[in-house]
């Protein structure tokens, strides 16, 4: 497992040499021809609109009769499948073992057992949920359908969504405003991100 910790790493230290070439890029362009910023940024604006291809996404799929036609199959599954995780979460799962595994060296060992421990909880309260919706549906299908009728609204997103989906040039207006400050913090702190990333991977 410890390749795969290497391969993540180096990956990492590559996007962070790359997006600090091109943080220097653009801030020594800010410093020396804003005008030239400006220009590619004009270019590089453009605003896609994608609602369209989300209207195929956006339909309302009713799996409700299926469930309550054929309750007791499906509670059976449900069920079982539950049973099987809270059995693997309760007496199969080695948390210890399964850190070592993912996590390998001391180091990670506390953060990755923390992660799988809680993972582990979320799994077995899960699995609980899923059993007693899988009882509840194999021998009361009606109060479980009372239930999820009570549990049902519709929460419209879209007026939330519209507030994001304006342009804002005030971001741009100030970078070009203060081109000399933006351009100096921006090469400063590309110049730590090149060279934490260069040290690194010349480890």
């Amino acid at each position: 497992m410890e390749i795969f910790w290497e391969i993540a790493l180096q990956t990492v230290e590559f996007l962070t040499l790359i997006f600090g070439i091109l943080g220097m890029t653009i801030s020594l362009m800010l410093l020396f021809s804003p005008h030239l910023a400006r220009n590619l940024s004009n270019i590089l604006n453009r605003r896609v609109n994608v609602d369209k291809h989300l209207e195929y996404l956006d339909k309302n799929i009713e799996i409700t009769e299926f469930f309550y036609g054929y309750h007791v199959a499906t509670g059976i599954l449900i069920v079982a499948g539950s049973a099987f995780s809270l059995f693997f979460f309760f007496f199969s799962l080695d948390v210890t073992k399964f850190t070592d595994i993912f996590f390998g060296s001391q180091a990670n060992a506390f953060s990755g057992e923390l992660i799988i421990r809680s993972v582990t909880w979320l799994g077995k309260i899960g699995s609980l949920a899923g059993l007693v919706f899988g009882i509840l549906l194999l021998f009361a299908p009606d109060f479980m359908k009372r239930i999820e009728d009570k549990l049902n609204f519709w929460l419209e997103t879209k007026p939330l969504i519209e507030k994001f989906d304006k342009s804002s040039h005030d971001l741009e207006t100030f970078f070009f405003r203060y081109p000399i400050a933006v351009g100096l913090t921006g090469a400063v702190l590309s110049f730590f991100l090149i060279s934490l990333s260069i040290i690194n991977l010349l480890k």
